[in-house]
Order: C-alpha cells, then sequence, then structure tokens
C-alpha cells in the first residue's frame, strides 16, 4: 500500500481528504505545521486518533516568521502588496512536506486544496468558488506528479456533507479568509510591526492637496474604504503610493482613467507548461474573472504581460496567473504597471 503525507490543519478541508484517501487505498500520514504561537492543534490531533493514522506536529515559527512573516512586512514597507498565502505554500508548506516526505516514509504527499493534477498538468477544481490554483501557481513542476489533491473534484457543500457523514468535529468549521498570523486587525497589525509616518494624501487628476494619510503601508491600490477624506459625492480610490516622498494619490470616480492600464511585468516567473504559451488568459486577484493576455517573454525570468482590455486596480505584489481554460501554465509576481508602453509613474 502506497503511503501519503497529508498536511493536516485541523480544518474540514484536510481532515476529509483523510476519508477520501483512505477509500483510494493509501495510508496515510498526517503532518501539522506549527507556524504560528499561539496556533491550536487539537482538532487535527483528534481527527487523527479518530482515524487512527499516524500523526507528527512539527513546529517550524522560525522559518515561517523569516519566510513569510518577515517578507510580508518588508513588502507593505516597499510599496507592495504581497500575497502570503502563494509564499506560504511555495517556500512553507509544500516545502516541508516534501523535505519530510522520505523521513516518514511516504510515496506522495497530499493536503485539502481545491485543485485537481492529472497527469503532471494543474488544473482548476471543480468548485469554481473554491478553486485554488492562484495560490498554487509556483509549485514546482517536476514535484506535480507526486502531488495529491483528494477533495480537487468536490464542492465546499460536499465536502461538509462528508464530514458531517463521519461526525468531523470540524465538519462545520468555518473557512478562514483572513491572512493566518493576523490576530488583531490590519491596521492594528501595521501599526505594531512597521513603523508610519503620517503624508500628503494628493489628488491626482488635480495634483492638490486633499488630505493626510496615516502612513502608506495602510493602503493599497484599489482601496476606497478608510481613507476619511470627504467632500465628493463619487467614490474615492488609491491609485498609487509614492514611497520616496510619502505620498498617497488618490482618483475620484469608478472609472477614472488613472485606475487602468494595459500591461504589466512579472517577476520570479513559474512555468507549469511545457511550452512558452504565447496567448492565454489571467488572473490578477483570487476569484477575478480570467480576461485575455499576450505574453512576451523577457530574461531574468521575467514576462511582459499585455492585456487585450485595459485592466483597473493592477497591484505590484500581486501574483499573476496563467490559464489554458482549467489548465493552470503558471505565473509570477507583478513587479511593474504599464500603460502606452511605459511605466505608470505613480504606482
Amino acid at each position: 500500500m502506497k503511503r501519503v503525507l497529508l498536511g493536516m490543519s485541523g480544518g474540514v478541508d484536510s481532515s476529509t481528504a483523510i476519508i477520501l484517501l483512505q477509500k483510494m487505498r493509501y495510508e496515510v500520514v498526517g503532518l501539522t505545521f506549527k507556524f504560528i504561537e499561539d496556533y491550536d492543534p487539537t482538532d487535527a490531533i483528534e481527527t487523527a486518533k479518530k482515524f487512527s493514522i499516524e500523526h507528527h506536529v512539527l513546529d517550524y515559527q522560525e522559518e515561517f516568521k523569516k519566510e513569510v512573516i518577515e517578507r510580508f512586512l518588508n513588502d507593505y514597507k516597499n510599496g507592495l502588496t504581497p500575497n502570503p498565502c502563494s509564499i506560504c505554500n511555495k517556500k512553507c508548506k509544500f516545502k516541508y512536506l516534501f523535505d519530510n516526505m522520505e523521513k516518514y516514509n511516504c510515496d506522495y504527499i497530499a493536503t485539502g486544496h481545491y485543485a485537481i493534477i492529472d497527469n503532471e498538468t494543474l488544473y482548476k477544481g471543480k468548485d469554481i468558488n473554491k478553486d485554488q490554483t492562484y495560490f498554487l501557481y509556483d509549485l514546482p513542476k517536476e514535484k506535480l506528479n507526486k502531488i495529491l489533491f483528494p477533495l480537487g473534484n468536490m464542492t465546499k457543500e460536499e465536502t461538509r456533507s462528508i464530514a458531517k457523514e463521519y461526525g468531523l468535529v470540524n465538519a462545520n468549521k468555518k473557512d478562514s479568509f483572513d491572512v493566518c498570523f493576523i490576530k488583531t486587525t490590519f491596521t492594528d497589525y501595521i501599526t505594531a510591526n512597521l513603523k508610519q509616518e503620517k503624508g500628503k494624501v494628493i489628488d491626482i487628476d488635480t495634483q492638490e492637496v486633499i488630505g493626510t494619510h496615516n502612513g502608506l503601508g495602510y493602503y493599497t491600490i484599489g482601496q476606497r474604504r478608510g481613507l476619511n477624506i470627504g467632500g465628493t459625492d463619487e467614490r474615492m480610490f488609491v491609485v498609487g503610493k509614492d514611497i520616496k516622498n510619502n505620498i498617497l494619490y488618490t482618483c475620484i470616480g469608478e472609472d477614472n482613467e488613472y485606475l487602468y492600464s494595459d500591461s504589466c511585468i512579472i517577476n520570479n516567473y513559474n512555468s507549469l507548461s511545457n511550452n512558452n504559451i504565447t496567448k492565454c488568459t489571467a488572473k490578477f486577484r483570487y476569484r477575478q474573472k480570467d480576461v485575455e493576455v499576450e505574453l512576451e517573454y523577457l530574461d531574468n525570468a521575467k514576462v511582459l504581460v499585455k492585456f487585450k482590455d485595459k485592466q483597473k486596480r493592477i497591484t505590484p505584489g500581486q501574483a499573476c496567473v496563467f490559464y489554458d481554460n482549467e489548465q493552470c501554465l503558471g505565473g509570477g509576481i507583478i513587479e511593474e504597471v504599464r500603460l502606452n508602453n511605459k511605466k505608470i509613474w505613480y504606482v
């Protein structure tokens, strides 16, 4: 019987994965990572006992702090809007599963992600509302044949139904949509961990100073809530940040031209395809509708991404992930936002 090392968070998805893997005739070994101090592994431990599987809890707090938390804070310090879940998947979750696969004499690793791997190719999960390929684009292509996603062909409702049928303690446990290491509000977390200085808020259309911001780390491109600037009937949006001069640029109106771009450059491109695709679709945010793009491959693992139609609120630091229908082709991190063949000066 083949052995599979399953990443167990204690949530309903990874717990239900045990049931499915056992039905597929795998011997399951559970592995739970302690990434933050106040993480409680009780649910994972109890679930492992319920199914009489081998289970281990390993402490990776120092590694997680270095690879995810410190990078998260450094990115915000430099004006970026990072995606910690993608970083965690590459630098921590999947890395440590593979690091321990041989140690525990396993043939495969598995997680409770909603995605599909077939013939060493990554595809979107059946449940389009839960598909997580956007966060998995940076997996190593050469190791896809060693990864199992037992929930890939299921909906979240089907997962919970199975969990209830088997009496899992976490069958009704709420999904987590927040950054796991932020236990306060985002504003309070940034305040506690990054030095912020007040500065000017400038209307990019008029170039007039219209207010004062509390620190650039509190804002991201496209943000409209929390600006605390009145005097306008239309919505106001963040369009850019000048880190050097500590200026926050805003615009008025949902369709203001300053929100739009026609291309971007991504770095650290990871390809999951055997070919250099030149036409495909892309997502610039999780759950965004796929948009048509053309790709031009540059040096140093960079790609110029040209949009068929102009896009709003493209944000440096976020992931840009490529697709061919259901197949995930890979992606990278947005480094530069462009319009009319040049970098947009205010982003």
